[in-house]
């Protein structure tokens, strides 16, 4: 057959040289295209169930959340292992899968198990997904620094949350924005024990107050002169101001007892877990990009770049954007040794063929078609969805997490 073959070759060889064109551009124009990475992706399919459960222990996490979510989850269609953790006012279930289920498939199996067990949850337990990503999905990383001391932390997280987050995650292939660092602002209400002793207010009542305060009200429309005016009432908290104005009671003389009579209002930072700091020059506020799974990483830190780049100008003076993270990098050398390798490799061929045949043209069909074969190889890879990583380079002497150009660590604090 290869007899048969070769002679076929030689009777048509403006069909081989034809044919030989068209696979070189298609493989130039797979490489081009193909998802491309410097670190394997050997993680399983797998789906996070994250639980928030504000202020309970862990054992009562684990009772009431942990343990009814893993044993709901141990019948969903193809799961092979189920593992959960339980931690103080969060809950975490991993779900992992067959080898081969697709994550999409595996997600909406698991939600539609969820919608069965939400009502064996406590009322507080709000279960939801991870972002669909795997754990090399860490591809980039930044901090809000500002120097001139103009911008506090609070107002740094909050350009981080509330800017900076929304327009990542509306990039392609990004997957979830993750914010380190910094002061969550928050309203808190410090009660007066004494007060609300002597004006017979229980804590229940205070907090059932406050959550009938902030509430819209609607009351359909009324027509005036061929003319409707939608009626509505504006209740949502807005300053310090309405807090300390919320009604709890009416006294024995009739008076309404208002919250800012038996509580202290103040914006404060919400309870802090953990920090993060840069260069150790003090304490920052970050961001880390996850990417989505099996997503390009090479073209969507490009994206990330050029929009963080766009958005700089619309900070606050002094406040910069500081690449703590970047694996292109990585990506990048990994891709340069890669050929390098393959020309070395190439040359050593046709040297060797050379000295052995002593015979130029048989020394030129392997210097090709090995390029050829490459690139063949990566046609088939593209067409398959197979991520192109190069393996010259050991991910084993560059930690996958360790930032590229400067040095931001972050700290958690466990009770």
């Amino acid at each position: 057959m290869i007899a048969a073959l070769i002679r076929w070759s030689l009777a048509n060889r403006l069909l081989v040289l034809l044919a030989s064109l068209f696979a070189t551009a298609w493989g130039a124009w797979s490489v081009q295209n193909i998802a491309i990475d410097a670190l394997p992706d050997l993680s399983d399919t797998q789906v996070i169930i994250r639980t928030p459960y504000a202020g309970q222990a862990p054992q009562i996490v684990e009772n009431q959340v942990t343990y009814p979510l893993a044993s709901a989850m141990l019948s969903v269609p193809g799961a092979s292992t189920v593992r959960g953790f339980s931690f103080f006012g969060d809950s975490f279930v991993y779900v992992l899968f067959e080898d081969g289920t697709d994550l999409y498939w595996a997600r909406s199996r698991v939600l539609e198990y969820l919608s069965q067990i939400q009502e064996r949850l406590p009322a507080g337990a709000k279960p939801a997904l991870g972002p669909d990503a795997t754990g090399v999905g860490w591809i980039y990383q930044y901090a809000l620094v500002d120097r001139s001391g103009q911008h506090d932390l609070a107002q740094l997280r909050a350009l981080q949350d509330w800017f900076l987050n929304f327009e990542l995650k509306a990039l392609a292939n990004v997957a979830e924005v993750a914010s380190i660092g910094g002061m969550v602002k928050q309203y808190q209400v410090l009660l007066d024990p004494i007060k609300l002793a002597s004006r017979g207010i229980s804590q229940q009542q205070v907090a059932a107050a406050i959550g009938a305060a902030n509430q819209e009200s609607g009351g359909s429309v009324l027509e005036l002169a061929e003319a409707e005016y939608m009626v509505r009432a504006s209740g949502y908290l807005q300053s310090l101001a309405d807090f300390r104005a919320i009604p709890l009671r009416l006294d024995g003389g009739g008076v309404p007892v208002t919250l800012g009579e038996v509580a202290h209002i103040q914006l404060g930072p919400e309870m802090r877990r953990g920090i993060a700091e840069l260069d150790g020059e003090g304490e920052v506020v970050g961001g880390v990009v996850i990417l989505r799974s099996g997503a390009n990483a090479r073209s969507t830190i490009d994206a990330v770049k050029r929009k963080l780049d766009e958005l700089q100008a619309s900070l606050p003076e002094g406040v910069e954007i500081v690449t703590t993270y970047d694996r292109s990098q990585l990506i990048d050398r990994a891709v340069r040794n890669l050929g390098e390798k393959l020309v070395e490799e190439f040359i050593v061929v046709a040297l060797v063929c050379l000295a052995f045949l002593w015979h130029l043209r048989s020394s030129l069909v392997a210097i090709v078609w090995m390029p050829l074969g490459v690139l063949i190889a990566f046609i088939v890879m593209q067409q398959q969805g197979i991520n192109a990583r190069p393996s010259t380079v050991s991910p084993t002497f560059i930690p996958p997490m360790a930032p590229a150009t400067r040095s931001c660590t972050s700290a958690i604090f466990k009770p």
